[in-house]
């Protein structure tokens, strides 16, 4: 088993021991540091996966930046060219389960959102180090996306999500923060 394997394989075990009330409190205080940013309150067009646990719990944000009139954008996976498409979500029933029970947008009932509309993107990950690198599930969709992507990206993790150092390849591009639900950390430019 390669190390980035390993890695994703023992951060699934960590976070499955999480039980539901301090997964839910845990992924709350998350969101709460998140609210708090610069990156967050200054965008309009956010760009976020729709979580499946055990990733934090990005429903409540998505409610969130619909109060705040922000318009919330999620990708669709395009696997024959391993392409994100982000399509604006206006209702969760908009979304459908794809595979791996993933939930994506419908593309007959959403709009798709150019890549230079989007002032934030939350990349997802298992995950991190502190210098912004960080393990993704496996697919390589986020790191062809950010090597054309120009706005601000921040990281949503778990405390126990963040490690002395995971595996990095030259194409891998650092986020610039990561919010944990102790505070955040800024990635030093």
């Amino acid at each position: 088993m390669d190390a980035k394997k390993a890695l994703r394989q023992g951060m699934k075990e960590k976070l499955a021991e999480l039980g539901k009330p301090e997964y839910e409190d845990l992924s709350y205080r998350v969101g709460q540091q998140l609210f708090q940013t610069e990156e967050w309150m200054e965008a309009s067009t956010i760009a976020i996966t729709v979580s499946k646990a055990p990733e934090v719990d990005t429903f409540q944000i998505i409610r969130k930046g619909w109060e705040q009139g922000k318009r919330m954008v999620v990708p669709k996976c395009e696997p024959k060219t391993r392409q994100l498409n982000f399509r604006e979500l206006k209702r969760f029933s908009e979304l459908e389960s794809v595979y791996y029970g993933l939930l994506e947008p419908i593309v007959s009932e959403t709009e798709s959102v150019s890549h230079d509309e989007i002032d934030l993107v939350v990349v997802p990950g298992i995950a991190f180090s502190n210098e912004g690198y960080r393990l993704g599930f496996g697919g390589g969709y986020y790191d062809r996306f950010l090597a054309n992507y120009q706005g601000n990206t921040v990281s949503l993790a778990f405390e126990n999500q963040i490690v002395p150092e995971v595996p990095v390849e030259s194409h891998d591009i650092p986020v610039r923060k990561i919010v944990s639900s102790e505070g955040v950390i800024i990635i030093g430019d």
